[in-house]
């Protein structure tokens, strides 16, 4: 399931319309209690889920014509809308209480370890460094895995390859999903637009919500890293083959990116909400396919081919690499 704390996400889009507050003793602080904000924790993980769900389906073949995506995006904004009357909440309530977790560190911190328990793994700002791998090929060849793996000189906190561009695509899809709530809302669909952009390359945009390296660096990288990892002397065939799995949908991930991009940037250049909501829901489809990848020949699986693996599939044939290697 993919979530991130919708509180970060719609900060940067409240910081659009709202003056920047200088200090914190300026900021105002939540009137959510405890259990409110746990309670729209689970909300938020009930519409991931939804999400997540509907997105699987949009990505699909068979689902590809833009009847059948309309239809599935309705039904998407039904199911979020049940989900929130079900909580006893209006839209209006949910909203507001979104914006309030925003500016409230506290009020975050609880509303994180909810949705860390719901997700049973650390939200992507949160989550460290991967560890070391148990056993890495010797020499130069377990170099170039645990730059992909676990840590490398110039990312965030120098964490792995793989992890950044996952925490970034976590991100765009995220912005992605958030443009597409609003529909007749122009400016509201430029802004998180903006905001995959950064994500997905801060040379464009340089600021915004992602770790500031960007989901194109990063898995570029990644299948440069891995393919230098099966060249190297003494490498296994084990190592070779995944390889080619794990570079082939790190650069599948890098042509969504491009595409993401330009239809990023079109939805910028939009003068009416309708022109924008149509692209936003192709922006949205496209986005969730950078971690989990497409169907392209719609027999029922993803695999580490062109069009098809996304970073999920680099990340299972990384593990099996590893796991073989042991």
């Amino acid at each position: 399931m993919t979530v991130r704390p919708i509180a970060v996400a719609l900060l940067f889009a409240a910081l659009t319309t709202r003056s920047t507050v200088t200090s914190a003793q300026q900021r105002p602080t939540t009137t959510l209690s405890r259990d409110e904000i746990a309670a729209l924790a689970k909300l938020e993980s009930a519409i991931a889920r939804t999400r997540d769900s509907i997105n699987i389906l949009l990505s699909q073949a068979r689902n590809k014509k833009d009847e059948q995506q309309r239809e599935l995006r309705g039904k998407l904004q039904e199911l979020v809308a049940q989900s929130i009357q079900k909580a006893g909440l209006s839209d209006a309530d949910y909203r507001r209480r979104t914006y309030e977790i925003s500016f409230d560190m506290a009020a975050r911190l609880v509303y994180d370890s909810v949705l860390v328990t719901l997700a049973g793994a650390p939200l992507p700002s949160q989550a460290p460094a991967a560890a070391p791998a148990a056993a890495l090929p010797a020499g130069a060849v377990g170099t170039h895995i645990g730059h992909v793996a676990n840590a490398f000189a110039d990312t965030p906190n120098r964490q792995g390859l793989l992890p950044t561009a996952i925490a970034e695509a976590r991100i765009a899809a995220q912005h992605a999903s958030l443009a597409s709530r609003q529909p007749t809302n122009l400016e509201y669909m430029k802004t998180h637009a903006a905001h995959v952009i950064h994500a997905l390359d801060p040379s464009i945009i340089a600021t915004g919500p992602g770790q500031g390296y960007g989901v194109k660096k990063g898995a570029a990288a990644v299948a440069v890293h891995i393919e230098l990892a099966a060249t190297q002397p003494g490498a296994s065939a084990n190592v070779g083959l995944h390889a080619k799995h794990i570079a082939t949908s790190a650069r599948n991930t890098v042509v969504r990116a491009d595409q993401i991009i330009a239809l990023a940037q079109r939805i910028q250049a939009a003068t009416t909400a309708a022109d924008a909501a149509g692209l936003v829901s192709q922006m949205a489809s496209l986005a969730d396919q950078l971690i989990n990848g497409a169907d392209a020949n719609g027999d029922a699986r993803i695999t580490p081919d062109a069009g098809e693996g996304g970073l999920a599939t680099a990340d299972e044939h990384l593990k099996l690499m590893l796991t073989m290697e042991r």
